[in-house]
Parts: C-alpha cells; sequence; structure tokens
C-alpha cells in the first residue's frame, strides 16, 4: 500500500517543525556552550574553580525543580508558551552571570539556577509541542531529527566556543548563549489548538473552586505513567543505566585514560567516538522500524553495558573507542522509539507531565550516580564497581523487557 502524500514527506520540509527544530537547537547549543564558557572563565582566573562547581550545580537544581512545573503548567495551558516564557527566563537571567564575573558568586549561581530553570521548563513542552506539530506517522522521523540537533551541538557548541574564544571574550560569549536562549524562545510555532485540555482544565476548576494545586495535577501525570507497564520498566532501565554506566563514563574514564594510559586523548576520543556513534544510532533509526521496537530499544539501552566493560580490562584504546561508539548508538537506537511510543500511548493532554517525569527521574539521578561512584571505587576499588555498572547496565534492560508491553513499548493487548 503506497505512503501516504503526509507520511511520505520528510519533516525537515514541514515549516512549523523546521521552527521548533531550530528552536531546540538554539536551546541545545545555549545549554552545552555554558560549561564551556565558564571554564575558560576559569582559565582566565574570572572565575574560581570552586565557583564554577556552585554555579554549574544551582543550575542543576533550578533545571530538576523547573521540570515537572513546566511539565504541568504545559498541559494546562499553551506548550508554546510555556517555551516562551522559560527561553525568555534563560535569556534576561544570563546577562547577570556575566555580570557576576569575578564580583560575586552568588549572583552567578541565583542566575544560573533561573537558566536551569529555563532549560527545564523547555523540555517537556519541546516534547509535548513535537506531538502537536507533527501527525503520527512522521514523529519517529521528527524524533530522530531532534535527537540529531542534540547530538550535533555537544560536538559544535565546544568547539564553536573555543574558535570564538580567539576573538572575544568570557562576557561576549556569556551573552552570546543569552541570544540563543532568546531564538529557543521566538522560534517555536504555535502547536495545534487542544479543546480537551482546556475542557479539562475548566472541570478542574469547577470541582476545585480555587483550581487544582501542583501536586494534584503532577500526580495525574504519575497515574498516567502507571497505566503502562512497558514505560514505568523503561524509565527503570533507563534510570539504572544513567545512574551505572553514565556515572562510569564521568568518573573512572578520566581516570582510566590518565592512569593506564597516560594520556587524556583516549578521554577526549571516547567521548568522541560516543557522539558520533549517537550521531549513526539517530541515523539508523530514523529509516529503520523494527518489527518489535520496544525490544530493540531495550537491547540497544543494554549496550552502554560495554563502556564500563572496556574500562574493567587493559586492551588496547581502540577497544574503548568501539565499545563507546557502541553505547552511543545504542543509546539513540532506545531513545527515538522511546519518545515516539510516549508521543502515541499517552494520553495528550498529560503528555508534558508524563514527559517531565521522564526527564526528572533521567536526569535527577545522573549528579547522585556520579556522586555516588567515587565514593565507591575509593572503597572497592574501581575494578569491582565497573564490573557491577556493566553488569546493572546488561540485566535492568533485560529486566525491562520481561514488563507487559514492552515487545512494542504499547498497552497490552494494542495492536
Amino acid at each position: 500500500m503506497p505512503a501516504s502524500p503526509s507520511a511520505a514527506r520528510s519533516v525537515l520540509r514541514e515549516r512549523p517543525f523546521v521552527r521548533l527544530w531550530c528552536g531546540t537547537t538554539a536551546s541545545g547549543l545555549a545549554t552545552w556552550a555554558l560549561p564551556f564558557v565558564l571554564g575558560l572563565a576559569v582559565l582566565d582566573r574570572g572565575l574560581t574553580a570552586a565557583g564554577l562547581g556552585i554555579v554549574l550545580a544551582t543550575r542543576t537544581v533550578g533545571f530538576l525543580l523547573a521540570v515537572p512545573i513546566s511539565g504541568v503548567l504545559a498541559d494546562r495551558y499553551s506548550r508554546r508558551a510555556v517555551v516562551w516564557w522559560a527561553g525568555l527566563a534563560a535569556a534576561l537571567a544570563t546577562p547577570f552571570i556575566a555580570l557576576g564575573l569575578g564580583r560575586s558568586i552568588p549572583l552567578m549561581a541565583v542566575a544560573a539556577a533561573i537558566v536551569g530553570a529555563g532549560q527545564g521548563a523547555c523540555r517537556p513542552a519541546f516534547q509535548a509541542l513535537t506531538a502537536e506539530v507533527v501527525d503520527a506517522g512522521r514523529r519517529r522521523q521528527a524524533n530522530a531529527a531532534m535527537t540529531l540537533a542534540v547530538r550535533v551541538t555537544t560536538l559544535v557548541a565546544p568547539a564553536g566556543t573555543a574558535l570564538l574564544a580567539a576573538v572575544l571574550d568570557t562576557w561576549w560569549l556569556l551573552m552570546g548563549t543569552g541570544l540563543l536562549w532568546l531564538a529557543a524562545a521566538v522560534l517555536p510555532p504555535r502547536g495545534l489548538p487542544a479543546p480537551a485540555r482546556a475542557a479539562d482544565g475548566a472541570r478542574f476548576f469547577a470541582e476545585s473552586g480555587e483550581g487544582v494545586r501542583f501536586f494534584t495535577e503532577f500526580g495525574e501525570g504519575v497515574r498516567e505513567a502507571r497505566r503502562h507497564p512497558w514505560f514505568l520498566a523503561g524509565l527503570g532501565a533507563l534510570a539504572a543505566v544513567i545512574f551505572t554506566g553514565y556515572s562510569a563514563t564521568g568518573v573512572a574514564l578520566p581516570l582510566v585514560s590518565r592512569d593506564r594510559y597516560g594520556s587524556e586523548a583516549v578521554l577526549a576520543a571516547a567521548l568522541t567516538a560516543y557522539t558520533l556513534g549517537a550521531l549513526a544510532g539517530a541515523l539508523l533509526v530514523a529509516r529503520w522500524t523494527p518489527r518489535a521496537q520496544g525490544w530493540t530499544a531495550l537491547a540497544g539501552l543494554a549496550l552502554y553495558g560495554f563502556a564500563p566493560l572496556s574500562l574493567l580490562l587493559p586492551v588496547h584504546p581502540a577497544v574503548v573507542f568501539a565499545a563507546y561508539a557502541l553505547a552511543g548508538l545504542g543509546i539513540e537506537v532506545f531513545n527515538v522509539p522511546w519518545f515516539t511510543a510516549t508521543q502515541r500511548e499517552v494520553e495528550p493532554r498529560l503528555l508534558a507531565r508524563v514527559s517531565s517525569l521522564d526527564f526528572l527521574v533521567s536526569y535527577g539521578l545522573a549528579p547522585a550516580g556520579l556522586a555516588f561512584l567515587a565514593p565507591a571505587i575509593d572503597a572497592f576499588g574501581w575494578q569491582p564497581v565497573l564490573a557491577g555498572c556493566a553488569l546493572v547496565c546488561f540485566l535492568a534492560p533485560a529486566a525491562a523487557a520481561l514488563a507487559p508491553g514492552s515487545r512494542g513499548f504499547t498497552r497490552p493487548g494494542r495492536p
């Protein structure tokens, strides 16, 4: 049966999606550039290492606090409006980071928390807006394009920052990230009307008199997530992989690169291989639709176990690079079907809240894993810890594959 014109036409030829993609890319560039710009400030002695840690930590706190709040707001009101206010807040707060540079760490920390909140507020809103702008038949392609943008920014932002630093000082580079946040606020298009969400909001106000409180609305998103066993199982597997595999990359890889191979080049090359593998994975899943999409995605997630496994034994650096390329490919084989299934299966009026739960759990555990792994290595040695990380990365997705509906990331009994 021939494909419909809508399904055959690339999303990259649709103006609304291109605007959304450009807005997402701008926010990604601003997000990834900021740590490198502040790192340059440390080299220029305009910021101490301790100050850098405080500023980046408060940005993470702002992100985690804003994610669930924005999920509720994006379901209650316009998703486009949430992106606008979040991007605008980050753009207006960025000059205060520059103003506090070399003068006031508290001012920089507060401004960074607002920037992080803007970043966190955008994530579930962007996810839900994608489902409004793109029809169901092309969301897989759209999500692959979105994740390609994320991976490209991880390469472009540091390199671009380094090049611009040759002609611009840190103050102007910080202001540039503010302009990127302004672009992220302005570029995304309006989503489709959502009368169901509006009617539901009116019903809530009528029943409560004063409106539904935040925890009640967010709790409804949690209940919606519980209706999908595959979602809870997949989210648990993702959290386990991030807590162990991602933390091994952040803590053990630099140590192994320095102590075993005697050079930071292995660290840089492994992270580059990971990004290139992720780009290849996004391109692969944009064109390939396996029959058992959920099981294939979980198998891709399990590939991350090869990253800590490659650090466990004294192997040639090429083996480490190959393992990280495989991990990057696998994470996108998981991400794109995961996002697409969430947009397909979750009730539209609750999509932003469920997406915020996704980001809150996965991103929230990353700092906890980083904080846990270093003491664990000191206490037990890095070999047992890396072996445990690899084992968790392999077993957690396998356990998630046993959940009802995990084969296709669908509710049990649904074709």
